[in-house]
């Protein structure tokens, strides 16, 4: 071990140093043929070298001749130091010697617990560790009275049935711990119960309450029928379909009849009113076919354009085409269409295969004036501009769309053109429309894209004055 390292209060002085390790000598030894002074240790490590000279003056050394010193270890120890600890706190200065015996009670020596509990620390804080930390100290249950070691009182804590505790369902009673369990299960007001009827979870004091409503609670059916425990939850179901002493209304009721009976006997009234029963579904079938048919003219007006523009498009062209050629003046009619708001109700027709000095040639087409909701209201004969399209359907993005119109100006003295009576109908033969025979021929609706995906796109449009929108 080398020299002493300790907090000196003067610098040793050179006489005391170890010129191999520069520190207090420890054990100092003396080479007797040079008088040089080393600590043992330190000459001990420089001979294990196999180096047999004096380090300080290189003569060679002999182990024969190498003797403690003793009087000036005396001198070494007696040497004034500070405690090891002083950073620490300590304030202890004395002679190097008294070292070990300071250490006996200086308050920043690490001891272990005299508990063998296997932890060391500071004397300073032993007491603490002692009372409150050693988990092999010595505790007594304040409530039980029983002894302890620290480690075993933990898991005493929190068990002890002799501890007062409240009650953990916080009603507020107060008891010893070994009382609680009984507590808890049979006297306390806030304990959970089950209720018999629908087995649900409920504080003990709000049972009672809740029968009132619970929903498979026993009740009596209100018709006094007689059947036995009826859930709360089963009653209506039980009223409406098993109860025999319920009043029900006839099955007829939507029909008009108002009969109510008890059920066990509607049975016989059912028998009994056979042929009035029968009448009064007559009559309802009779009415909801009315209504049917003024919704569905309802929904026809509303799903009719109202701004003087039709887009007809003709699909399955091909078999529709095939089909005219079969049927002479075979006719095809659009959806009908206002011409504004509250304006002329308009509808138009096509001949695939013409008609007229069209037939077998030409695609002819024509527009008729159909009975409206407002014609009451509206000046004939109509008389405003239509014009008839063919669309074509080619791409706009590679050439422009060549479409072919005609255009003509009603004639007021034609018939289609006056008011219509209201019991026309849009198929009767004898109001045939107005147009053109020869719109426009077979061969040329094939030479550009009038015909698209085996379909084709008609456009009527009627020219109405602004005036007149408003």
């Amino acid at each position: 071990m080398p020299g002493y390292d300790y907090k000196f209060l003067e610098k040793p002085k050179r006489r005391f140093q170890c010129p191999l390790c520069s520190k207090a000598m420890r054990e100092p030894v003396q080479v007797s043929t040079c008088g040089h002074r080393f600590c043992d240790t330190c000459l001990q490590e420089f001979l294990s070298e196999g180096v047999f000279k004096c380090p300080e003056d290189q003569l060679p050394l002999d182990y024969a001749k190498i003797y403690p010193d003793p009087e000036l270890e005396q001198q070494i120890l007696a040497l004034a130091i500070r405690c090891i600890h002083s950073e620490e706190g300590c304030r202890w200065t004395g002679q190097m010697k008294q070292l070990q015996s300071h250490f006996s009670t200086c308050a920043f020596n690490v001891i272990p617990c005299p508990n063998r509990c296997n932890v060391k620390l500071t004397r300073r804080d032993l007491p603490e560790h002692l009372q409150h930390d050693c988990p092999k100290r010595k505790v007594k249950c304040e409530f039980c009275g029983s002894e302890f070691t620290g480690e075993a009182f933990e898991n005493h804590q929190g068990i002890c049935p002799q501890e007062s505790v409240y009650c953990e369902n916080k009603c507020g009673a107060r008891m010893m711990r070994r009382l609680l369990a009984q507590h808890t299960m049979a006297e306390c007001p806030k304990r959970t119960q089950p209720c018999k009827y629908c087995g649900k979870e409920f504080v003990y004091d709000t049972i009672q309450n809740h029968q009132y409503h619970c929903p498979r609670f026993p009740v009596q059916c209100p018709n006094q029928c007689g059947a036995p425990n009826i859930a709360r939850e089963d009653l209506a179901t039980h009223v409406k379909e098993s109860c025999g002493s319920a009043l029900v209304l006839c099955p007829f009721k939507e029909a008009g009849c108002k009969h109510r009976c008890p059920k066990l006997v509607i049975g016989r009234h059912l028998e009994e009113t056979t042929k009035s029963h029968l009448t009064m579904m007559c009559n309802l079938v009779g009415r909801q076919r009315q209504e049917i048919a003024e919704l569905r003219r309802d929904l026809e007006e509303l799903s009719v354009s109202h701004d003087g523009v039709l887009i007809w498009k003709l699909s399955d062209y091909s078999r529709k085409l095939q089909e005219a050629k079969m049927h002479s003046n075979h006719e095809f009619f659009s959806p009908p269409f206002y011409t504004h708001r509250y304006g002329y109700k308009l509808q138009a027709s096509a001949f695939l295969n013409g008609n007229g000095s069209g037939e077998g040639s030409h695609l002819s087409v024509y527009i008729r004036v159909l009975p409206g909701e407002y014609d009451n209201l509206l000046e004939w004969p109509f008389s405003y501009k239509v014009t008839f399209s063919i669309l074509d359907q080619s791409d706009p993005s590679l050439s422009k769309p060549q479409h072919i119109t005609e255009t003509f100006n009603p004639d007021p003295n034609w018939k289609n053109f006056q008011k219509p009576s209201g019991s026309r109908s849009s198929l009767d033969e004898s109001a045939l429309g107005f147009g053109y025979p020869k719109f426009v021929s077979h061969e040329e609706i094939r030479k550009r894209n009038y015909i698209r995906d085996n379909a084709i796109f008609l456009k009527a449009s009627i020219e109405i004055p602004q005036k007149i929108m408003a």
